[in-house]
């Protein structure tokens, strides 16, 4: 049997075997170590996972394929594949095959991708004479038996990403969602791993689903045949809707692509994978990301020259770059129930347009951005109530208001239209140089009226995309937000076109320690918008220190959301040196690879970011709460063993007064030994800077 082998040393690889009578099997999927050949693990025979999964072929998990015909011809349910051609060598491989009996024909890419990760996606074409109901189709890979333990996603609103561990026993675990956009509680990136991994240690397997839309995530052991061993698949695909895609003879459907990475360092050494291959992106920020103010949690829909005027020059006396101005700026949208939909400068409120703030904001050397909510409408709005139509419905109901508001059926061309013009018009006329794109609803009962009524969450999804790519080709210069009530679309899609995301609606900076920390999980730092909000927190009313809201802020995208015409001189004074500290600091902090240490203590937390040449770190010794005993050890990991590094306190803070060794430290020392930790003090960050006085050796 012919093996070949897909991926690049030390990075993912998989292994291919062809078959006879049969889509080929892939029979490895980890780290390619040079060492171990293709023809190694042909002969070794570990146990393998069809290209994709069929019951015909004896496979009794979840099938790859799920679709029928109909009664027209009812045996069109199960397919048969055989192979047509393959193509492969270390960048990746199209594999083709054939059912002429089911009327279908199926091709497969798998691509090694830059920062380590491969990536699959299968296109099923229709090649029969009647229509293909298509109800699933997933991208599957084998991982190992010592693969025991599996780690994913789940959330709300404000609580984004939160972790949950589980065994991986006999079944399935599967985590679908139907939000219509990738949701709060979405898996995000579904691991498997050998027991007991961790951030620095442990072998894992980890996939991510990159859609915007619905989409499934699934792990599953399954012993195929008597006397066979089990077989883990690790995979996913777009969750398909009852009669959303039906395939016409000759036409085709391609998955999303479905990101695997392996790492043998643990979950860090996996979320470099997802990082370097996001930093390797044409949509990847170029420049080095501005401190951004946004305006909301200090005016809401309250839009007065003046007061804006004045949160601008206080932004830019303390070093801010960027001036957003969001909600309420159009229509007659003076709170949440109105003007969604009508993107025209609201005479009402801006009686001289846009261009007063805009120009004050230049003048003062800050970038001006802006707020729209493009797929949405109220029903009180001039666009709805001139195209009731043009809403995602069904069966002539409309579907209950979220937030008083209804999704516009981009499938529509005469509603994608309407809005690429208005929002064109609006870039057009006004010197706009960054977009904040919201989307505040989930999608429930969403029929297209392009399909007459049936689901329409994959051509809302597509559309979605045709219209960003659109605006960024018409508009180079600006750069876009993702933002969807905060962290609900944040996948490896709507990363190809977006410069950042908004991580999360909540503004308090301790629920932030663990949604910044688990997003890093698959999105690097500097897409992380990131800001200090005021002394109390509108989301929890919690009370917080400067020094702890901006220490959290800082390995983000930083940026402020609180009104600073109530800052004291003291705050602002102290903003501006966090400021200044991120300034001078970006490009490590957002270069560089994350680094979580394993804590021993609940409520001790140490990360940062490695220089990729492990030349230098900044690393935080964040305090949650109270101890029961003295603070730990302060371990560093990931720098050189060999050089030799000095340790120097950066943050701006007072306390805890925490004094650094004056002689430099090996690597190995500071990794394996550690500092003392900072004296004991609740919802504090102490920062330090470690840098290399010595090369390696």
């Amino acid at each position: 049997m012919t093996a070949h082998l897909i991926g690049r040393p030390g990075d993912t690889g998989l292994v291919l075997i062809e078959q006879p009578d049969r889509l080929p099997t892939v029979a490895w999927c980890g780290v390619v170590d040079p060492a171990v050949t293709a023809g190694d693990l042909a002969a070794l025979g570990p146990a393998g996972l069809p290209m994709l999964p069929e019951g015909s072929h004896v496979w009794y998990g979840r099938a790859g394929l799920s679709g029928h015909r109909g009664a027209a011809e009812p045996g069109a349910w199960s397919t048969r594949f055989g192979p047509a051609s393959l193509r492969a060598d270390a960048g990746g491989a199209t594999i083709e095959g054939t059912d002429k009996d089911a009327g279908l024909a199926v091709a497969t890419d798998v691509q090694a991708m830059p920062g380590g990760l491969l990536r699959l996606r299968h296109t099923l074409t229709n090649t029969g004479s009647t229509d293909y109901h298509l109800e699933a189709l997933d991208a599957v890979v084998p991982v190992p038996d010592h693969a025991v333990e599996s780690l994913d996603f789940t959330g709300r609103w404000t609580r984004e990403r939160t972790p949950q561990r589980r065994p991986v026993t006999d079944g399935l675990w599967l985590r679908e969602n139907v939000r219509g956009k990738t949701g709060f509680d979405a898996a995000t990136v579904l691991t498997a791993g050998t027991p007991g991994f961790g951030f620095g240690h442990g072998h894992v397997w980890g996939v991510h689903v990159a859609w915007s839309g619905n989409h499934r995530h699934r792990l599953e052991r399954v012993a195929p045949a008597k006397n066979s061993p089990a077989v883990t698949a690790l995979g996913g695909g777009e969750l398909l809707l009852p009669g959303e895609v039906i395939l016409a003879p000759g036409a085709s459907y391609s998955t999303p692509w479905v990101y695997v990475g392996a790492a043998d360092d643990g979950l860090d050494g996996l979320a470099a994978r997802f990082h370097g291959f996001l930093r390797s992106t044409p949509a990847h920020p170029r420049t080095e990301r501005p401190v951004t103010l946004n305006v909301w949690e200090a005016v809401y829909f309250d839009h007065r020259l003046p007061v804006l005027r004045e949160l601008a020059d206080r932004a830019a006396g303390i070093g801010v770059e960027r001036f957003v101005l969001d909600d309420g700026w159009f229509g007659g949208r003076r709170d949440d129930r109105a003007g969604l939909g009508d993107w025209t400068v609201s005479p009402d409120v801006w009686p001289d347009g846009l261009a007063p703030i805009i120009d004050h904001v230049h003048r003062l050397g800050l970038q001006f951005g802006l707020w729209f909510e493009p797929e949405m409408v109220n029903p009180d709005s001039d666009l709805y109530r001139a195209h009731p139509g043009w809403i995602l419905a069904t069966a002539g109901r409309n579907p209950p208001e979220e937030r008083h508001q209804q999704i516009l059926d981009l499938a529509q061309p005469a509603a994608y239209a309407h809005v690429l013009e208005q929002m064109t018009a609006i870039l057009t006329d006004h010197a706009i140089d960054y977009v904040k794109w919201d989307h505040n609803r989930d999608a429930v009962d969403a029929g297209s009226a392009v399909v007459d009524g049936r689901p329409g969450i994959h051509a809302q999804t597509t559309a979605f995309y045709r219209l960003l790519d659109e605006l960024r080709t018409r508009f180079p210069h600006v750069e876009w937000e993702s933002c969807a009530s905060g962290g609900g679309r944040i996948d490896l899609e709507v990363l190809q076109r977006a410069e950042r995301v908004w991580t999360s609606d909540q503004n308090d900076a301790l629920a932030r320690q663990a949604i910044q920390r688990w997003t890093a999980q698959l999105v690097p730092p500097e897409y992380l918008g990131a800001h200090v909000s005021g002394p109390e927190s509108h989301q929890t009313r919690r009370v917080l220190p400067l020094d702890f809201r901006a220490a959290t802020a800082l390995f983000g995208h930083f940026g402020i959301e609180w009104d600073l015409t109530t800052a004291t001189g003291d705050d602002l004074a102290t903003l501006a040196r966090w400021i200044e500290l991120y300034r001078t600091h970006r490009r490590l902090l957002h270069t560089g690879r994350t680094v979580r240490l394993d804590s021993t203590v609940e409520d001790v937390w140490v990360h940062g970011v490695l220089a990729p040449d492990r030349s230098a770190a900044i690393v935080a010794y964040v305090q949650l709460d109270e101890l029961a005993h003295e603070p730990p050890r302060w371990r560093i990991p990931g720098l050189s063993r060999t050089a030799r590094y000095r340790v120097r306190r950066i943050d701006p803070a007072a306390w805890p007064v925490y004094e650094t060794p004056t002689v430099a430290i090996s690597g190995a020392a500071l990794a394996d030994i550690g500092l003392p930790g900072p004296p004991a003090a609740p919802l504090t960050v102490t920062v330090l800077l470690v840098t290399a006085t010595s090369p390696d050796r």
